[in-house]
């Protein structure tokens, strides 16, 4: 999808990173003997050791203290809590005042509930060896609901389930970024295949005009992207909560282009028919008009739904598919120095926002990070590296939503404090798709049945996401995508280049101008010829005749 304007453009790439989002949570188990039910818990492991399954989780009789805030001893039976849990309220004293207290009281655990937003407890260091009972806290609406559900005799169990660094939703979001590629690729060459016919049948002039995609050619144009890039990105994060407003609007209205796009060529794929008719001597199609109202109900119900984590994340991957997808066909590349520079700057781009902007930032936290998760992304940390969660329900956050988002299957006990997301930014779909894009058009110009091109970036690509993956599975952090994505796309396609002998060719593209003026010479005998890495050449050095 073109996006009109330096603006909408750079909104594009604003995120290009993968990360996940994690903090210390566990699960508090409510039964009664009959009926069961499971709760958010937040805590801090190193304060408070909790087992991390079920079955080894000891059992503990609820006390109902929710009337206090057990900043003192006063008004509480020792022997009603000894031996069992306490649930207080959150406030007026610290947090280890609260567990001391409870310690000394003879209870086993105490859970506090809280009405504002849930921080991983903490305390001075000389605080930690006096309490020996396991410390969390706990949602105070939590608690009401287990009430009415649960009832009378609750027993609760406390226990931290293992983090899965690995989780199914990797491979989910593999899928989406190397099909997305892929198809991008094979459409941006059909259309290229299109237009290389329309010359040669005399058509090329008109077709040229008509033609909606945009070459960038141009160096200069190129390293003004980037900087238009980075100064919105710096906006972005001094104004996020107008301008994220801005970017939901434009991403509507592009989602919803893109959409239409795509699926107005798979229904001429399928070839299937249109009916059209006429008002006042202009032609409208039916079956435009219907693409239109369907495309335009999509954008509109992911933007009343936007919030919605549950289930809008399908609809949010389905809209940027398409946006990818449109976006690779429309803007080309003319040639592998394009490519390169193009690449290379980005790159750059993506490892000084990522890897360098947290030391110039207050929070620490990356000005790419920060904008990707929005105002959660630093979770207002303070001593003992809080992370808070909302504990009543909270105007929702606004996020930018140019990303995929997959839910973490295997986070389930973090799921129950929020839903627990992997991000896949489109930049990391669309900077090398550009390039694969280009080596599906040369494979075209060249008349490469086998597509030694395009399936050899493909493949690169797939290697540098496997990549990335690894390593931000073993590091324990999101990392720049396209820092492993840009070396092994740009790599390998200059070796196919190199080994074929075609390097010259690959580097310097063929521009319009060229291949239509040769095709033009060719037009009488209804072919197309091939464009390949023989001696002769044209004397702008940009197409070859075979």
């Amino acid at each position: 999808m073109e996006v009109k304007g330096a603006l909408g453009v750079a909104l594009l790439f604003v995120i290009s990173l993968i990360t996940q989002v994690n903090c210390q949570e566990a699960v508090l188990h409510i039964s009664n003997g009959s009926s069961y039910r499971d709760y958010c818990l937040v805590y801090n492991h190193s304060w408070t050791p909790l087992e991390d399954t079920l079955a080894k989780a000891p059992t503990y009789k609820l006390v109902n203290l929710t009337s206090t805030v057990l900043c003192d001893a006063s008004g509480v039976q020792p022997g009603a809590v000894k031996g069992k849990a306490l649930v207080v309220m959150r406030g007026e004293c610290n947090f280890s005042q609260k567990a001391i207290v409870a310690q000394e009281l003879g209870a086993k655990a105490l859970l506090i509930a809280s009405n504002t937003t849930l921080v991983t407890p903490s305390a001075e260091e000389s605080e930690y060896p006096k309490v020996h009972i396991p410390l969390a806290l706990m949602r105070y609406r939590d608690f009401l609901t287990a009430q009415r559900e649960v009832g009378e005799g609750m027993e609760v169990k406390l226990y931290a389930p293992q983090y899965s660094k690995i989780d199914p939703n990797i491979v989910i979001l593999l899928l989406i970024a190397i099909a997305t590629v892929a198809l991008g690729g094979l459409w941006s060459g059909a259309c290229e295949r299109e237009r290389l016919k329309n010359y040669a049948t005399g058509g090329g002039a008109e077709e040229h005009k008509a033609d909606s995609s945009r070459v960038l050619y141009s160096p200069l144009s190129i390293i003004i992207f980037v900087i238009v890039m980075c100064g919105m990105l710096v906006l972005m994060y001094f104004f996020y909560n107008v301008l994220v407003y801005i970017i939901i609007v434009i991403f509507c209205f592009a989602t919803a282009s893109a959409l239409f796009s795509c699926l107005d060529a798979v229904l001429d794929l399928i070839r299937c028919g249109t009916l059209s008719f006429s008002v006042r001597n202009k032609s409208f199609s039916v079956r435009s008009i219907l693409l239109a109202a369907v495309c335009i109900t999509v954008a509109v119900i992911w933007g009343v739904y936007r919030n919605e984590d549950g289930w809008i994340w399908v609809l949010q991957n389905l809209l940027g598919i398409a946006f990818c997808l449109n976006f690779m066909k429309t803007i080309t590349l003319s040639n592998f120095k394009i490519c390169v520079i193009l690449l290379s700057l980005l790159l750059l781009y993506d490892v000084f926002f990522v890897f360098i902007t947290p030391f110039f930032t207050k929070n620490g936290v990356s000005i790419m990070v920060q904008v990707a998760l929005g105002p959660d992304a630093s979770g207002e940390k303070t001593q003992g590296n809080m992370v808070e969660i909302p504990a009543e329900p909270q105007p929702p956050s606004e996020k930018i939503p140019v990303v995929m988002r997959v839910p973490r299957f295997s986070a389930w006990p973090q799921n129950l404090c929020g839903l627990q997301f992997s991000i896949l930014g489109y930049g990391d779909i669309i900077v090398p798709g550009l390039l694969v894009a280009y080596c599906s058009r040369f494979d075209v110009w060249i008349n490469s049945r086998k597509k030694v091109y395009f399936i050899s970036c493909c493949f690169a690509y797939l290697l540098g996401l496997l990549l990335t993956f690894a390593v931000m599975l073993l590091s324990g952090m999101g990392q720049p995508a396209l820092l492993y994505l840009v070396p092994f796309t740009l790599i390998t396609s200059a070796m196919v280049a190199g080994c074929r002998g075609e390097m010259r060719h690959f580097w310097t593209g063929s521009t319009y101008e060229v291949r239509r003026a040769a095709y033009g010479q060719q037009s009488q005998n209804r072919s197309v010829p091939s464009l390949s890495h023989n001696n002769h050449h044209t004397s702008s050095g940009a197409a070859y005749l075979r």
